[in-house]
């Protein structure tokens, strides 16, 4: 058995809260601004003054590794990130990879030794708001590569990725620069829910089986701009009564049917824009998810089926495009079965889940044995100023992930 520092921890979760506080009560803290490169500048002081290496790679991942009796053997890693959204809140990603600090502290301070190093990493760009895609660190790690079209990309403010990855890893000269990718044992995360079904439930500790698959699909209806006055509904090649027709049956039908499924119009424009004047171009986005593949292919065929047949009565044109698709995936049954066991030697209840967000662990468990905690947050709250999670489940989270690392490094 292990005991965290729950007043540490929870102190810690307080103190990188204040890099890049919002008046609200939040976090904007996105991913490579200075905000970020400070978070991570704490981080290593702090591992230095344990006495712990600090390495970080060419995608400014950040690792902090603590030596096992055989440093021949792959270690067990566990983290999460610490960027932020531009209005987030002060736990998602930072309670993870603070809850893994917190765990090699504690065993520096219990002097237990383990078989296999341990190692934190605080992942790069997890969030993706700032530079697209999210899970940038952690899809090149297991990836082995920077994918050469990153070169190119800029951020919402303009900044290009290479300068912004260059700052963050000069600004921490002291630590080692080490490839990117390396064999490790297995991968371990904390996470807050992001949903309220742990909190409605009463239950502490979320065993995360795996992820829901996701697509992005851009959809343009193209028909045709006319006077707003004189045209009657006849003439009328109206994009946008095409494409809201189509929402707003989609929306009817898809998560009102099939509980497991999702689906979310996150953006949606017109062109020319003007008040008196017929659309001539609609455009929205589509985020569609479920844990099964093949319902994934159904949803996407119906969404384009259905904005198809509303955009023919109108006399409109469509062009559907996937912008982004990350297939489902399911975590090691072990580790799932060692975090089931720790929260009960820790005397928490605990239930299996999927996660409905994607998160970095989805992408190590493309290389290595992966699986997650939840924890609950209030009212399923996240991407939030308002997002807060208790100190009592902080640290059972804490907790259950100390326990876990001892079952798999010993």
């Amino acid at each position: 058995m292990i005991e965290i520092d729950g007043i540490r921890l929870n102190g810690r979760l307080e103190t990188f809260a204040t890099i890049g506080a919002t008046q609200k009560g939040g976090v904007n803290r996105q991913a490579l601004t200075e905000g970020d490169r400070r978070a991570r500048q704490l981080l290593a002081e702090l591992a230095w003054t344990r006495g712990f290496s600090v390495f970080q790679d060419p995608m400014a991942n950040l690792f902090i590794r603590r030596a096992g009796r055989d440093e021949g053997l792959p270690p067990l890693v566990i983290g999460s990130h610490l960027d932020s959204q531009p209005a987030g809140g002060r736990f998602d990603g930072a309670l993870g990879t603070l809850s893994a600090f917190e765990v090699l502290e504690s065993l520096e301070d219990a002097g237990i030794e383990t078989e296999r190093p341990v190692v934190v990493v605080a992942w790069t760009n997890e969030e993706g708001c700032r530079f697209a895609p999210g899970c940038m660190g952690s899809m090149a790690f297991s990836a082995g590569e920077i994918p050469g079209e990153w070169r190119k990309k800029l951020a919402t403010d303009g900044a290009p990725l290479t300068d912004e990855l260059t700052a963050t890893i000069e600004s921490l000269p002291r630590a080692t620069m080490i490839p990117l990718g390396f064999p490790i044992h297995a991968y371990l995360e904390v996470h807050i829910e992001q949903g309220p079904s742990l909190e409605a439930d009463n239950i502490p500790i979320g065993v995360v089986g795996g992820i829901q698959g996701t697509r992005w699909l851009d959809v343009t209806v193209t028909g045709q701009t006319a006077h707003a006055g004189t045209t009657g509904l006849a003439y009328r090649r109206d994009p946008l009564r095409a494409l809201t027709a189509a929402l707003s049956s989609l929306h009817e039908t898809i998560m009102p049917s099939d509980p497991d499924a999702r689906f979310t119009v996150g953006r949606i424009s017109v062109e020319p824009g003007s008040v008196n004047a017929i659309p001539d171009v609609a455009h929205c986005t589509v985020d569609i998810r479920h844990p099964n593949p093949g319902r994934l292919d159904e949803l996407e065929d119906l969404v384009a089926a259905t904005i198809t047949s509303q955009s023919e009565r109108q006399r409109c044109l469509v062009a559907i495009s996937r912008s982004f698709d990350m297939p489902p995936c399911t975590f090691s049954t072990d580790l799932q079965d060692a975090v089931e066991r720790a929260a009960a030697a820790k005397g928490f209840n605990s239930v299996r889940m999927l996660s409905g967000a994607f998160h970095d662990a989805l992408f190590v468990n493309r290389v290595a044995p992966a699986a997650m905690i939840f924890v609950p947050c209030r009212d399923g709250l996240s991407h939030n100023e308002e997002e807060s999670v208790e100190p009592r489940h902080a640290v059972a989270g804490c907790q259950v992930l100390a326990q876990a690392t001892l079952f798999l490094v010993r």
